[in-house]
């Protein structure tokens, strides 16, 4: 828990109550109160570098050239919603995940951040930047080799 690592916390409690009838909804439900009790003492997890060069580093890594850049809204109980900056690859159906925006600590929502990176990035690269709804939390939106048609 110290270490902010929410979603290891949260499967640990779950195993450990499982025989005692308890589900994962309340699992995080512990999880969440145990936090808040500890406040000030659990370490945040640093954010990913969404500088364009460390952007830029991080895709020439990956194994193949990048035709895209996309963010994608995903979320879960413990961390609510949050963007997902990929390198759509040149192979089908192959990416690589560029970092993960979560809410800022002065409560910006992720999404903005998240479009001003992969926009640079996708400048950089000369390719072009996806992210169908930058503003409201849309886990169903079209992905960019599907709008492609």
């Amino acid at each position: 828990m110290l270490l902010d690592r929410r979603m290891s916390a949260v499967r640990a409690v779950w195993e450990a109550l499982r025989p005692l009838g308890v589900g994962v909804h309340e699992a995080e439900q512990v999880v969440h109160a145990r936090s808040a009790a500890l406040g000030d003492r659990v370490q945040p997890r640093p954010s990913d570098p969404l500088d364009v060069h460390s952007l830029a580093a991080l895709a020439a890594a990956l194994p193949g050239r990048v035709e895209a850049v996309e963010g994608l809204w995903d979320g879960d109980a413990v961390h609510d919603w949050f963007v997902l900056l990929d390198a759509v690859l040149d192979a089908p159906g192959r990416e690589g995940r560029l970092a993960t925006v979560h809410r800022g600590r002065d409560g910006a929502p992720p999404g903005v951040a998240a479009a001003r990176a992969g926009q640079a990035l996708a400048d950089r690269l000369h390719v072009p930047f996806h992210f169908p709804s930058p503003d409201v939390p849309d886990d169903d939106a079209p992905r960019w080799r599907r709008s492609r048609g």
